[in-house]
């Protein structure tokens, strides 16, 4: 997936989940965050940020931000873009085989999973989660305790049991990690996710090569549940 009219920035601050004060071009400007998540380890004061400007004239915020430099590492935050490089994955690699039906925003029981699958081998229901946290090379999920995700997890249990292929990919949204594990400080998260395993859930991690203006999923990673 590509950005267009990207712009460079410095972080100031962040005073709700929603908007962050950056400097653009010499000016503050108020933006738009594209990720509610904590991104604490992120978006420190003085950090390079990389912003998309709109070209609605009716929104409230010009720019929302989707990268943000750590180190050597540039790190895409954009909640929105683990789905569509997934969907852009399926369609052009075909990993799971030819695919005869894709459809995004699938509900299964109590719970909307990002994507319905068939191939001609199996019926597939996928969730797929962002990961931004990371730490000496090791990223990790969640970075905020989720009740969400562990009902995912769950539900992804009870459609395994009733014969479909579930599958949780991990969409770690920067390059160069060495493997992925849960962020075992969220104890339900963890347990809920290696009991998933446990019971056939397939679980894929999948880092990115991030650029400015542009993500895509690039190799697997090693998981250590």
């Amino acid at each position: 997936m590509e950005y267009k009219n990207i712009k460079q920035g410095y972080f100031f601050s962040r005073p709700n989940r929603f908007i962050a004060h950056v400097e653009i071009d010499g000016r503050e400007e108020i933006c738009h965050v594209k990720n509610t998540g904590r991104c604490q380890e992120l978006l420190t004061a003085g950090v390079l940020v990389y912003l998309e400007k709109s070209d609605n004239p009716k929104r409230k915020t010009q720019y929302s931000l989707v990268a943000v430099q750590k180190g050597r590492m540039l790190v895409n935050m954009d909640s929105q873009a683990p789905n569509k490089v997934v969907a852009e994955w399926l369609q052009e690699k075909e990993p799971f085989g030819k695919i005869l039906v894709l459809r995004p925003e699938c509900r299964y029981g109590t719970s909307r999973f990002d994507f319905y699958m068939e191939t001609a081998a199996e019926k597939a229901f996928i969730e797929v989660k962002g990961v931004t946290l990371e730490e000496n090379g090791v990223v990790r999920f969640p970075d905020a305790p989720t009740e969400r995700g562990i009902k995912h997890l769950q539900e992804l249990v009870r459609c395994r049991q009733e014969g479909y292929t579930a599958i949780m990919i991990f969409v770690v949204q920067l390059g160069g990690a060495r493997y992925f594990e849960p962020n075992r400080a969220h104890i339900r998260f963890t347990a809920a996710l290696r009991k998933a395993h446990a019971a056939g859930v397939k679980i894929i991690a999948r880092e990115c090569m991030v650029t400015e203006t542009s993500l895509c999923l690039g190799k697997a990673l090693k998981i250590r549940l």
